[in-house]
This record gives C-alpha cells, structure tokens and sequence, in this order.
C-alpha cells in the first residue's frame, strides 16, 4: 500500500536527484514509514531529509552503533595508548583464559578472536551492560582457534574492545566517546542516552516480512546452538526480541558499545564525517594514516556467524566490499540490524547516514540504501 507521506528538508545544489530518489522510496513505502537521510561532502551538509518523524527523531541503530565505538579506539591508537599488535591481555589479563592469551587487538577489532557469545548466554541485564558482559567473556573458550577464521562478533564486540578501553584509560568507552567524540560537535548519536532526550526517541517498530520473504525465513536452516544463535544470544530464552533490545530503557540509558546506540541520520552522518573531513573549525579526528589502517581489509570471505559474505577493517565493515561496491576502496562504516547505513568514503569526502523506525528485512542495512547511496555518491563526484 502506498501512502502520500511528506518529505521534508533540504539538498544542496547538485543532489535534487537524491532527493527525488528518497522522495520515490518513501512514496512505495509502508503508509507507518520514518526515515531519515543524511550526508555530508568533504565537510558540507548537502542532503538532510526525513519523512513521517521529526528532523531530530532518535531511533534504535543496533549494529551501526560500533562504528561510534571504534571510532574511539581509532582516536586512542592514533594517541599511541593502544597498540593494535599487542596481546589484549597486555591490557586485560584475565582474558587470556581458556586459549586466548595469544588474541591481539588487531584480531579482536577483526572479528577473528572466536569469542561472539558464551555457552550459558547472557541475561537481559548483562546485554545491557559492557562490563558485565565482558566479565563473562573472558572466561569463556573461543569458538573456533582464534585468528584462523572470521565471525560477527555482534553483541559482544563493543564489551570485549570497550574493556581494552577502560584497562588502557581508567575510563568506559562511552566516556571517552562522550568526551572527545560526541559532546564536543554536539552530535545526535549517543552511547547513553540521557533521560532529558528521551521524549525523542521512536521506539523501533519490529520487522513484518511479507509472505515471501516470511517463506525465506521458514527455508533458512536453523538450531538452538548454532553460531548465530550465541551470537545473538537466542540460544536461550529470556533475553527476548532484537527490537525489545534497543526498545528498553536500561540498554538506551547504559549504550552498550555492540548495538545499544540511540541517534539519527544526522548523528550517523557527523560522526564519519568528523572521522575524515573539517567540520567548521575543527580539523578532522582521524589522521591520513589513521584512515587507511582502519579501512584496510582485515577479514574477508565467509562469515562463520552470518554463514555469507562479509569485510571487515579494524572495527568497521569494509563498506565498498560488503555492501555498495560503489564507493572507493577503503570506505569504512557499520550498518545495523534495524536498517540503519552508515560510512565514510575518505576518496570522495563522502560521509553517509541513513535510520528507519521500523527493521529492515532480513537485517543490516536496508535494502533502500543501495539506491540512496548511489544516489548521493553521484551527486558527490559530480559537485567535488
């Protein structure tokens, strides 16, 4: 069904036809959709749409929230607190339990440790929290011999590099980030949200597949222990739905670094473009270097967890590779299992956002991104 929903907001010269792209999607969209989109260049705000929410709506961005967490350990190896080839248990000892001491932050960030859940699954109070969590790690035995194969570390990878973080500063990473990253350019895109912005938040709305994607669903193989079931922590129950996740208080105000981030489209997008370009007087976060060690692929080819194809650099997806083989090598980013996109492309100056209420089938990124970021990289060649 198709409703009449009013897009709102702006482009710069040059991307009307990202606008009449998004304009199109919201047009064949569910008569319930809100989303938003948003861009910069080299720097320049140039797309800031939203439809059927308010320009400064919150939402859920599950997965897209790593990319705010490593962003952090970005800054603080950059600083030269943290070496990517040290072992973690230089900085946390006790990780080295059952088989790992030989882990590395450079495997860690890649998603090669084989650590994506533990045996006995997680309450929802430890989901909620990092230390929590990461305390409960560090004791488990890696699913597969570390550094030998690569899997979605999905729930856990903000707690396990998050306590590397609070060993090597005396601080949670979600302070740091709060202090260097996000108060600093006023960003929408928080690791904890306080309870005076609450009232802007749009609880995520559960995904509804249509008949033919509900017999996708049916035909895929599934099973209590599998690797995706303790990566996701369904292995047991109580923790409940992906949607009551990011849908609680307790995850929404405690920002696990994994997937508990709040923010909209313009957060997504000023985070990665504060990573690469100047934004008003302020230089970029990241150095030249910086960039190019966090967006070289690390891990590449069959995820063990998502049992497809999957690219990640050091915390961040492989953008290009992974999702929109558009953009230019070494685009770096993260999407999330509500639809929610985010990137930056250092080649062109692009820095991409995009969030919807309701989750995306079958997960990650939206199937809309691909035109909307064809769309706007266009644009971007062609106004640079």
């Amino acid at each position: 069904m198709t409703q009449d929903i009013t897009v709102h907001g702006t482009v710069a010269e040059g991307f009307e036809a990202v606008r009449e792209e998004f304009a199109a999607l919201v047009a064949g969209e569910r008569s319930d959709y809100e989303g938003q989109l948003c861009a910069y260049v080299q720097g320049r705000r140039v797309v800031d749409l939203w439809a059927g929410g308010e320009a400064d709506s919150l939402y859920g961005v599950f997965s897209s929230t790593t990319g705010a967490a490593h962003l952090v350990v970005a800054l603080l190896v950059q600083d030269g607190t943290l070496e990517l080839d040290r072992k973690v248990t230089y900085y946390w000892p006790e990780f080295g339990a059952e088989g790992k001491g030989a882990v590395t932050l450079r495997d860690l960030l890649a998603h090669r440790a084989g650590l994506v859940g533990i045996d006995a699954g997680f309450s929802a109070e430890e989901m909620a929290d990092d230390r929590m969590t990461a305390e409960r790690l560090a004791d488990q035995k890696p699913f597969w011999r570390p550094g030998t194969a690569f899997g979605h570390h999905a729930l856990v990878i903000g707690a396990l590099t998050g306590e590397v973080v609070r060993r090597a500063t005396g601080h949670s990473l979600q302070e740091v980030y709060e202090d260097r990253v996000r108060a600093p350019y006023g960003m929408d895109f928080f690791l904890g949200l306080p309870e005076s912005e609450e009232p802007r938040f749009r609880t995520v709305q559960p995904m509804l597949p249509t008949p033919e994607q509900q017999a996708l669903l049916a035909a895929r193989p599934t099973g209590r222990h599998t690797l995706a079931s303790i990566a996701h922590n369904t292995h047991v129950s109580g923790p409940g739905t992906p949607d009551g996740y990011v849908n609680s208080r307790l995850v929404r105000a405690k920002g696990p670094a994994s997937a508990g981030g709040v923010a909209s489209a313009r957060g997504l997008a000023t985070l990665y473009a504060a990573a690469i370009s100047e934004l008003g007087d302020r230089p970029p976060l990241l150095k030249p270097d910086t960039v190019a060690e966090v967006g070289q692929i690390h891990s590449v080819g069959h995820d063990l967890v998502t049992r497809a194809h999957a690219a990640y650099g050091l915390g961040f997806q492989a953008t290009a590779d992974m999702w929109h083989p558009v953009l230019g090598a070494g685009a770096f980013g993260h999407s999330g299992a509500g639809g929610s996109q985010a990137f930056a492309d250092p080649r062109s100056g692009l820095a991409y956002g995009y969030t919807r209420r309701r989750m995306a089938f079958p997960g990650g990124a939206a199937p809309e991104n691909e035109r909307l970021v064809t769309a706007v990289h266009r644009a971007a060649l062609r106004t640079n």
